[in-house]
């Protein structure tokens, strides 16, 4: 038995690493709804109903941080710390955990390991996987540490007990770190909307963890020396900022006069506020207002920037800041009637626009459906509809209130669209697809009229 099945999974890693990685995503999923649904992982003592733990494990194991039920007073310690954990082994990757564990088990990673490894990491070379490995869990294990040491002593200047402070210094610098947004208090981040010691550390372990483990690698490896990054970091880096300035700008123009928001801030708090805001729309999920009350111009932005999410290989969803600039990249070549797509003295793949173009449309594709239908379960109206399935797809986290008041079919849609959003549309084609197909011949070219 235990033979078949390690031969499938050799089998599987060496053939299709997207199917296992669809599989094994949907395995931990499900180990987790079975703990959440215990009585014990309850502050109630009571069997949490299926969608609502279905829709929690989902949210965490996909680093969303929608929720369902609170956090603080519905969870008991024992299933907060389940989600704690199920954020951890999302936030790494579910085929890096999986590595990590053969790792501990074997002392060393053997071909299997270093294909699933190499599909967790999104890595080309098979040879430096083992490294890469060390370095993606030291890396992560000591931003959090230093984001939980920078908060816990600020909790517990705030009046709570040394435990209660480090547990929930802790729990926010995981969840930062891995763009959860899941909250530890009953009412989120709202007493800390001043409070620049709680903000600056979220803001940063989020801005760090959207940029992906290849371009923290590369900064870590050039020191910062701007030629030696390759293009992908350099792309990254360069529309993660104007993401991030320009969302600022334009979230603060919006609500600047909006007194249900921060109409009636000092200015400093505004800029705070709107930069907050623009960090944390692209996959942080964290709000340090209601979002039902912003203005609808402002929350058309938050659309957009969440479905441009964060970069690739992160913890951000989203379509990732690189699509977006392959796809820029290719409008503004055409304009220009160059025959290749340019960027920082290098070309551009024809097959990387190609794959760039499949993850818009498929993702897309997957927020219009996801819409319909929960226009048709909710008699909702658009608005709020299209901003919950934007924030679940993009595993953002995000809500206007929509999610806890869905019906069970609703949650389940929801439920479908994060599980998507995370595990990545090419990835999820590639792991539904029956077959790859190798053409012997080419049918003559011809160029249809196009706009």
């Amino acid at each position: 038995m235990f033979a078949s099945l390690r031969d499938f999974v050799d089998a599987l890693a060496a053939g299709s690493p997207a199917r296992l990685a669809l599989m094994v995503f949907a395995l931990v999923i499900l180990v987790f709804t079975g703990l959440l649904s215990l009585p014990a992982s309850s502050s109630s003592g009571e069997v949490t109903p299926l969608h609502d733990a279905l829709f929690t494990a989902v949210s965490a194991v996909c680093v969303t941080g929608l929720t369902v039920v609170s956090t603080a007073t519905h969870w008991s310690g024992f299933g907060q710390v389940l989600i704690l954990i199920a954020i951890q082994v999302g936030g790494l990757g579910i085929l890096t955990m999986a590595s990590l564990l053969a790792l501990a088990v074997n002392r060393k990673l053997g071909v299997r390991g270093k294909l699933i490894a190499q599909e967790g990491m999104n890595t080309g070379r098979l040879g430096e996987v083992g490294s890469l490995l060390r370095i993606v869990v030291t890396t992560t294990v000591a931003i959090e540490l230093i984001l939980a040491a920078v908060m816990a002593p600020r909790f517990m200047l705030l009046g709570e007990s040394a435990g209660q402070a480090i547990w929930h210094a802790v729990f926010y610098s995981v969840s930062a770190f891995n763009n959860a947004g899941f909250t530890p208090h009953s009412d989120g981040l709202v007493p800390y909307d001043e409070d620049l010691w709680i903000l600056v550390p979220l803001m940063v372990g989020v801005f760090v963890g959207s940029l992906g483990f290849p371009v923290i690698m590369v900064l870590m490896r050039s020191k910062f020396h701007v030629r030696q990054w390759n293009l992908h970091t350099k792309l990254t880096l360069l529309v993660t900022t104007i993401l991030l300035v320009g969302g600022s700008i334009l979230w603060g123009a919006f609500e600047w006069f909006n007194t249900a928001t921060i109409g009636e801030m000092n200015v400093a708090d505004r800029i705070l506020h709107s930069v907050f805001a623009s960090v944390m729309t692209r996959s942080g999920g964290f709000s340090l207002v209601n979002m039902s009350d912003l203005d609808s111009s402002t929350l058309v932005i938050t659309d957009m920037l969440m479905f441009a999410g964060g970069g690739s290989a992160s913890t951000a969803g989203g379509i990732k800041v690189t699509t977006l600039a392959v796809i820029f990249l290719a409008v503004v070549a055409e304009a220009r009637g160059d025959a290749d797509v340019r960027a920082f003295g290098r070309t551009i793949a024809a097959s990387a626009m190609r794959v760039a173009i499949s993850v818009v449309i498929l993702g897309a594709t997957l927020v219009a459906v996801s819409t319909v239908v929960l226009l048709a379960i909710t008699k909702e109206t658009l608005e709020p509809v299209l901003f919950e399935v934007i924030s679940a797809f993009a595993t953002v986290g995000l809500s206007i209130g929509l999610s806890e008041a869905l019906p069970p079919e609703g949650k389940y849609v929801l439920s479908a669209l994060m599980f998507a959003g995370r595990v990545g549309t090419i990835t999820l084609a590639a792991a539904l697809a029956i077959r790859q197909r190798n053409t012997l011949y080419h049918y003559p070219e011809e160029r249809p009229i196009i706009g």
